[in-house]
């Protein structure tokens, strides 16, 4: 007697099923991503650019409120970045990081950035600010903790405000050139190597 094997296949969605999926899903606020765990779908043809301009088959997205509902069922799962819905789970390519944060504004609550899809968050030690140099330029990249994982490229204009109002204080045993916000100091760069 022959068996006969259940070869359903895996449809990957697409960037309309994502978006259904996800208005669906938010009750006000950001979805509870975290929560869900629903079967990989495989890998959709969407790509963030460093720009935080968003892909889908090499098309950019033009209308912002697309890319905003996207951005709100964005998760990072290990080195992979997904989108994420009750039913479904998809991968996307991510150049740099998921968000720019294309402004701030020093208030009494520390430093408070806008992200390209209007996020908002205050730098502290829930949001903390890195910097990554690179091995070969020494070019300087500048990243806000935005929410789980998912950081937001830090733009040069901002970066250039911050490094207005930066100050030099001790870190780990070195002197280091950084910003404070929410009492929290964040080293730049070396205080050695301003000179």
């Amino acid at each position: 007697m022959a068996k006969t094997m259940n070869t359903q296949k895996i449809v990957t969605p697409s960037a309309e099923s994502l978006a259904s999926s996800a208005r669906a899903a938010q009750k006000g606020g950001l979805p509870p991503v975290h929560l869900w765990n629903p079967p990989h779908c495989g890998h959709i043809d969407m790509r963030i650019a460093r720009d935080g301009t968003w892909f889908y088959m090499g098309t950019p997205i033009g209308r912002f409120e697309l890319v905003k509902l996207f951005s709100t069922i964005l998760r990072k799962d290990g080195d992979d970045y997904v989108l994420v819905t009750p039913v479904e789970k998809v991968g996307i390519t991510v150049d740099d990081a998921p968000f720019v944060a294309v402004d701030f504004n020093q208030t009494d609550e520390g430093l408070v950035f806008e992200t390209n899809v209007g996020d908002f968050v205050t730098a502290g030690a829930d949001h903390p600010i890195r910097v990554v140099r690179d091995d070969v330029t020494g070019e300087p990249s500048p990243y806000v903790l935005v929410r789980a994982n998912l950081e937001a490229l830090i733009d040069r204009k901002s970066f250039y405000r911050l490094v207005d109002i930066g100050e030099e204080a001790d870190h780990e045993g070195e002197r280091w050139f950084g910003v404070r916000s929410q009492g929290v100091f964040f080293p730049i760069i070396p205080a050695e190597e301003l000179s």
